[in-house]
Parts: structure tokens; sequence; C-alpha cells
């Protein structure tokens, strides 16, 4: 069950993440998402809208830690962990 629970936390980190970047493109830019991620990235500022998607996460996560789910928690962590390793590599 603690497996599952991670899992869970993961898919929940990455999809708070992604939510948090859309509604950062969508409200913050003149672009619509798929366009405003192709003009940010060939300018170089993917990480800093990542960055500011992963502000959802932190919600989710004092949520979730709030509720005493700690191992969707660490999930969530995996997820933003990973991301930043990702975003390094983009």
């Amino acid at each position: 069950m603690n497996k599952k629970d991670l899992l869970i936390g993961f898919i929940i980190g990455f999809t708070a993440t992604v939510v948090g970047s859309y509604l950062f493109i969508s409200l913050f830019t003149d672009f619509t998402f798929l366009a405003g991620i192709q003009i940010l990235k060939s300018q170089g500022n993917l990480g800093k809208i990542s960055t500011l998607g992963t502000i959802l996460t932190l919600i989710v996560f004092g949520i979730l830690l709030k509720l005493n789910k700690e191992m969707m928690a660490r999930g969530v962590v995996l997820s933003v962990i990973l991301l930043a390793i990702l975003t390094l590599f983009i």
C-alpha cells in the first residue's frame, strides 16, 4: 500500500505542477499553453515556468500533510525532485 500511495502522490505532484504552469501561462501571458511552452523554451525560461508551476504543488503538499498522508506527500516531493532534474536537461 505504501508504494501505491507514493505513486499516487507522484502523479498528484506532477499534475499540480502542470496545472500551475498552465494557469501561469494562460493568466499572465498572451500565449496559448503549447505556444507559450515553445516560446519560453526557445527563450530559455522553461525552468522558471516549472518553478512557478511548483507553487501549486506546495499547496498540495501542505494539504496532504494536514490529512496525515505522509507517503503521498513523499510522492509529491519525489515528483518535484524529478521535475527539477528533468528541467536541467531540457
